[in-house]
């Protein structure tokens, strides 16, 4: 008889380790689960800080094991950029993820500006918020706000946010989600200089809009289709919304006043160990209104399982220069405008608030992943 080499069997400890460690896997949250290819996304954002929801949804974002953040690119919106662009490197210093890079932005809306604004409320009313034209706490664009945190040492990458957005999407052909936290200034300008980067982006991801918010705040209450990141530059939101996106999600005002950074959250947060836990319970202020407006944007592309109900709409802005200039407008497919080319949005309804709060607090919670070695 020929002998033959004899093939060694899985002990029955390491086919049950196996199998845990599977289960285990399993049992995972979406953002949690190991990915050997990541989620590209870039991050465009207005990023006020220190604290509040624009870095904060940075923050979400960057701790997901998930995702690999290509760059951070700014844009004049709740704060003026040379501020946005410090909150942001410092936040990214004090982490320990200066690897991603903070690319400048425009630092003024195509259209709109802070003085005509001015003149077009003593018309029309008053603005509750105009960002970084808010007069209690207006500075000049080429000053530096006050930085509690401390100024950055490492600098922003020498590129325009315009011209990265296009290259980043022609490195990487419809792999890369672009999160929009702000005005669209900088998304319209890319498509601008590349008709098809909007085709060659995967997705499009943005909070914004307002249709029929039900809450008492005085913000809506009269003005109930004005929201600030389209107000701001309606007319870069107009040509954004008529790009040829493959899909794009919408969190709205609606359903972004159903959630709250409430006291008892923020000192949840605060008892964390990750510098991103740290740095929200030292540097997040809460005010009277403390919606989570662009987290849950960012955590409804890390698990959209917690979203619970979307409708289908088909969203512009309102270009006409009277009283409702940068208002949204919107139909459903049956009584949209024949000639009209602009987008179908999956808008963002109603969500599972407790696995909401869970999982922004898990994510903040952990250890801040590694920069991804290519």
């Amino acid at each position: 008889m020929t002998k033959h080499s004899r093939i060694p069997l899985p002990s029955f400890q390491s086919v049950s380790l196996a199998l845990l460690i599977a289960l285990v896997l399993a049992s995972l949250p979406a953002w949690a689960q190991p990915n050997s290819s990541k989620r590209k996304i870039i991050i465009d954002q207005d990023a006020a800080g220190p604290g509040g929801t624009d870095q904060q949804s940075i923050l979400l974002l960057i701790q997901s094991p998930q995702t690999e953040v290509l760059g951070i690119t700014v844009v004049t919106g709740d704060a003026w950029l040379k501020d946005e662009m410090a909150h942001t490197l410092r936040m990214l210093e004090i982490i320990g993820r200066t690897d991603i890079p903070v690319v400048p932005g425009a630092e003024y809306p195509l259209v709109r500006r802070k003085e005509e604004t001015e003149l077009w409320e003593q018309q029309y009313g008053s603005v509750h918020w105009v960002g970084a034209w808010t007069p209690h706490w207006y500075h000049p664009a080429d000053q530096l706000g006050e930085m509690p945190e401390g100024k950055p040492t490492t600098k922003p990458l020498e590129e325009d946010a315009a011209h990265f957005l296009v290259r980043m999407v022609r490195k990487y052909p419809h792999e890369i989600t672009i999160y929009e936290g702000g005005p669209m200034t900088n998304l319209a300008l890319a498509i601008a200089i590349d008709p098809e980067f909007a085709s060659l982006a995967k997705e499009l991801v943005f909070m914004g809009g307002s249709l029929n918010p039900k809450t008492d705040d005085p913000e809506f209450a009269n003005t109930p289709r004005r929201e600030f990141n389209l107000w701001f530059d309606p007319e870069a939101a107009h040509i954004v919304l008529h790009a040829k996106w493959k899909k794009i999600a919408c969190t709205p005002v609606d359903i972004s006043v159903k959630t709250s950074m409430s006291q008892e959250l923020l000192d949840r947060i605060r008892h964390g160990e990750s510098p991103a836990a740290r740095y929200i319970g030292q540097y997040t202020v809460l005010h009277k209104n403390n919606y989570l407006w662009d987290e849950l944007a960012a955590v409804a592309w890390l698990d959209p399982s917690i979203i619970t109900k979307r409708e289908t709409r088909f969203v512009d802005v309102n270009l006409d220069r009277g009283g409702n200039w940068g208002d949204v407008l919107s139909w459903s497919a049956e009584d949209k405008p024949a000639r009209y080319d602009v987008q179908p949005l999956a808008i963002q309804v109603d969500l599972d608030l407790p696995r909401f709060y869970k999982l922004l607090l898990d994510l903040l919670s952990a250890p801040t992943p590694r920069p991804v070695s290519h």
